[in-house]
């Protein structure tokens, strides 16, 4: 997985599998601290007095500024380089993190969302333009899957441990120790990329593509929309499994933590399965084309049961929903940034993924509130597991059909 660079004469940078790993160390720090408001939601909701409008409202505020903030990151990637970007945005989310835990009202919670989308936009612009910029396409299915595993063992680190935390100990030590775990992640970071960082871009920003290209092209936009419709029910999980649990189905703030933990241990494991799978087909001759578009419509179809389980279903078949999600996710999470690294290039990888990420995670401005709305409306989760099937199926439109072949575009 190594690639080197030449940072001066006789001297090499190693783009190594720890720096790989490293990248899905911050993702998953990534996952864990946006989703620990969720975790908290039901004390926090009983102590500050909040309706589900309000919850809401404060776990959308986070991708108010996160989906604006895909743009600030890519120029960022694109001037002082993608490790550098990396670093100020993880220390920046940290910061936001341990402040939570002193927060005393809707306001300060709400201020404390935004800037944790600020730092957390950093995340997947500059992975991507470092996994585009270094490895071949028949890799990069196993490296998005470690990410992607980061994606999915982040809520899952989250509510398990997260939850077992706050019955021990409150919410607010919660935010404070995670967030002080957080900036850990720093030091090994920027002692295994300083050469890296220091060699800075290798592509000009002059030759790449400007967003104009990108944005005149149907593939982009297919992989946006598509990627907002799959990433919907996965905000809506992210957001609301902690409360659905806990006050739809029964569960104890224990045993939500366990079982919420199961559903995105599995997704990260089989996520992590598929993405290596995939190489291995495409190693032994499999176009990107093939290979790619067969898991992430496996992962659509596969949605689309789960969650209509999910709002159909009783008690058990409800759960069962719940953990067969587990399977589309991790089919279709690593897919989502493999095809738009595969389709921009290394030049162009950092922008494309800042557009097509600022687009897709509008829906983590959507589902939250939309979700609390329906439940606030018709008292039950049934009609929010409905619109996510529907997204689900409006995405697979889009992966399958809507882009006619993945395949790098020759940028001009």
């Amino acid at each position: 997985m190594a690639t080197v660079d030449q940072i001066a004469p006789g001297k090499t940078a190693t783009f190594s599998g720890a720096v790989v790993a490293l990248l899905a160390a911050a993702i998953f720090i990534n996952y864990v601290d946006r989703g620990n408001l969720a975790t908290a939601a039901p004390l926090i909701q009983g102590e500050l007095n909040l309706s589900n409008t309000q919850i809401g409202v404060l776990i959308s505020a986070f991708s108010w500024i996160y989906v604006p903030g895909q743009l600030l990151a890519a120029w960022l990637v694109s001037r002082i380089n993608a490790y550098r970007t990396l670093a100020i945005g993880l220390a920046l989310w940290s910061l936001a993190t341990v402040l939570t835990g002193f927060a005393t009202g809707f306001a300060a919670l709400f201020a404390l969302r935004i800037l944790l989308g600020l730092g957390e936009s950093a995340g997947f612009p500059a992975s991507s333009k470092l996994l585009a910029q270094h490895l071949p396409a028949h890799r990069l299915g196993s490296a998005n899957a470690m990410i992607s595993a980061g994606i999915s063992l982040g809520p899952a680190g989250g509510i398990l441990f997260g939850g077992l935390l706050i019955a021990h100990s409150g919410w607010r030590v919660l935010f404070v120790a995670f967030g002080c775990l957080s900036v850990l992640w720093l030091g090994p970071w920027l002692v295994a990329t300083r050469d890296l960082s220091r060699v800075g871009r290798q592509v000009q920003a002059a030759a790449e593509p400007t967003y104009r290209a990108l944005m005149a092209r149907r593939e982009l936009w297919a992989a946006a929309f598509g990627h907002f419709a799959y990433t919907y029910p996965f905000y809506l999980v992210l957001s609301w499994l902690p409360l659905y649990l806990v006050k739809a189905q029964g569960y104890s703030l224990s045993a939500m933590a366990e079982l919420g933990g199961l559903v995105y241990v599995l997704s990260a494991t089989i996520s992590l399965g598929a993405g290596a799978l995939a190489d291995r087909w495409m190693a032994r001759g499999a176009s990107s084309n093939r290979a790619r578009k067969t898991l992430i419509g496996a992962a659509g179809a596969i949605g689309i049961v789960s969650m209509l389980m999910c709002a159909f279903g009783d008690s058990k078949l409800a759960v069962a929903g719940l953990l067969l999600s587990s399977l589309s996710a991790g089919l279709g999470s690593f897919n989502l940034y493999a095809i738009a690294q595969t389709l921009a290039g290394p030049t162009a990888a950092g922008k494309w993924v800042g557009l097509q990420n600022c687009i897709g995670n509008i829906s983590g401005i959507v589902a939250p509130i939309v979700t609390g709305v329906i439940i606030d409306v018709t008292g039950r989760f049934s009609l929010a597991f409905v619109a996510a099937a529907l997204m689900y199926a409006i995405g697979l439109f889009c992966w399958t059909f809507g882009i006619r072949r993945i395949e790098p575009i020759i940028w001009r």
